[in-house]
């Protein structure tokens, strides 16, 4: 067995890295740990941390981990791209998202590191380092923003629902501006004011049973509703809107692969997921990695397919916006995603805190005003943005166009040119070369989708699911 080391590797077992402090004690993982690679079968042990996540559990975690609120946006995308159309850039965004995952297993396997924005330390040094941690952070602020435009717009219908209100009521209580400022103030903050994620972790679990219920609601409502469905607000549907389209391109379509890219983001949980695995090696997190992708595939696609021939070109970027209020099935999917949402913003918080930690105060000792202080601007931040921003759309369509093609094509693939040895991999190497071409998709895909919602945003073209 080979040991390789950090640059200046050494063992660290403090209390707080032990193998029983769980996912918590990988927060303040340093690039010196010694860590011990068996070539003759491909498995990685850290003599600091020992991982005890079964096969099967890593694989329910990582699913967490790609389940977001973007699966809200997928009949949308879907309505203004045409079945065809929207499969093929489904299949091809979650082969993409495999092959990247394999670029950060390659890196991370060289040199031991298993956090994201350490191999942007390894790779650039501190300006790499700085440059991951910002565009995490700012993926994390969009879905934070993306959670709690969820509330936003389904906490005043869940509560005229229950309450048998008029759609044109006008009172605070139905008025989500007020509303998550009420939830964040009352449930988010205390969460996330606590030291570590403790139980919030289980919240995920929640989170996919949530969202598996969604599904399974939206697939018997295609057969229950008859189109012209009745949408969620007064307006009527022609019968003309109700047919598929197998091909569609529009102004809107602009916005719909930053969407599927932005519900396909894994991968500053990836490393984590791969450390605390029982018996880790690269095939092991690659073959976890492939099922999580598939099983969410599956699950984006039905969601889409039944959303979409529910609605056909009226879907809205925010699906559930256009079931009815008074519906009961529907009233207990709303109260069940909003339950998952809100209990997710802090589990999400903490990755943005630790980076600002990390980025502005690297040597300082825990503090908890520092600690809370950061919560409250960051929240307060998001508050902000929900509150001003009109529509989900422009949340998924920015942070998809931006963070998600840096965390999925352009990061891993730089990382992996620079990290893995010349001598093992030249760069005019087959895998290098490839690794090139990821890049350049990665930019290509950026710039043609920033230029594009530009252009929407300048023109002042309405979306169909404008609000």
């Amino acid at each position: 067995m080979e040991v390789q080391k950090m640059s200046n590797g050494h063992h660290d077992l403090s209390p707080d890295k032990s193998p029983e402090s769980g996912f918590d004690a990988l927060e303040n993982i340093t690039e010196s740990e010694t860590f011990l690679h068996d070539k003759s079968n491909g498995t990685t042990h850290f003599t600091d941390f020992e991982g005890k996540t079964s096969f099967g559990m890593s694989i329910f975690n990582l699913s967490n981990a790609i389940m977001g609120s973007g699966i809200l946006g997928l009949a949308y995308a879907m309505a203004n791209t045409g079945i065809i159309l929207f499969v093929i850039l489904l299949i091809s965004i979650a082969l993409l998202s495999a092959y990247s995952i394999h670029l950060l297993l390659k890196s991370a396997e060289v040199v031991g590191i298993r956090a994201y924005e350490q191999l942007g330390n390894r790779a650039f040094g501190t300006p790499g380092k700085i440059l991951a941690g910002c565009i995490i952070t700012l993926h994390n602020i969009g879905a934070m923003s993306s959670y709690l435009f969820i509330v936003k717009i389904e906490l005043p219908h869940i509560i005229q629902g229950l309450m048998e209100l008029p759609d044109d009521y006008d009172a605070w209580y139905v008025n989500g501006k007020y509303l998550i400022i009420i939830v964040s103030v009352g449930v988010i903050l205390p969460l996330a004011f606590m030291k570590r994620l403790g139980y919030l972790g289980y919240t995920s679990g929640l989170s996919l049973s949530c969202m598996v219920f969604f599904l399974i609601s939206v697939i018997y409502k295609k057969f229950d509703l008859n189109c012209p469905a009745e949408p969620s607000k007064n307006e009527s549907i022609s019968v003309d809107t109700c047919e598929a389209k197998f091909l569609t391109v529009n102004p809107e379509t602009a916005f719909t692969i930053p969407i599927m890219a932005f519900a396909f983001v894994c991968h500053p949980e990836v490393l984590p997921i791969y450390t605390e695995l029982k018996n880790p090696s690269k095939k092991r997190m690659q073959n976890i990695s492939n099922i999580s992708i598939l099983a969410m595939f599956v699950m984006y696609l039905l969601t889409a397919i039944f959303g979409y021939l529910t609605f056909y070109a009226k879907a809205q970027s925010e699906l559930l916006e256009m079931y009815s209020k008074t519906d009961t099935l529907m009233l207990c999917v709303r109260l069940a995603v909003l339950m998952a949402v809100t209990l997710t913003v802090p589990v999400v918080l903490f990755p943005i805190r630790r980076a600002i930690l990390q980025l502005l105060f690297p040597e300082k000792a825990f503090s908890w005003m520092r600690h809370i202080s950061i919560a409250v601007c960051l929240l307060f931040l998001v508050n902000l943005l929900v509150i001003f921003v009109p529509n989900i759309r422009d949340i998924f369509g920015f942070i998809g166009a931006t963070s998600a093609p840096s965390l999925i094509f352009i990061l891993p693939g730089i990382f992996y040119i620079c990290i893995v040895p010349k001598e093992e991999e030249p760069l005019k190497s087959r895998p290098k070369i490839q690794a090139m071409m990821f890049v350049t998709l990665g930019f290509i895909f950026m710039i043609m989708s920033i230029t594009f919602i530009i252009i929407q945003w300048v023109t002042g073209k309405k979306s169909m699911a404008q609000h």
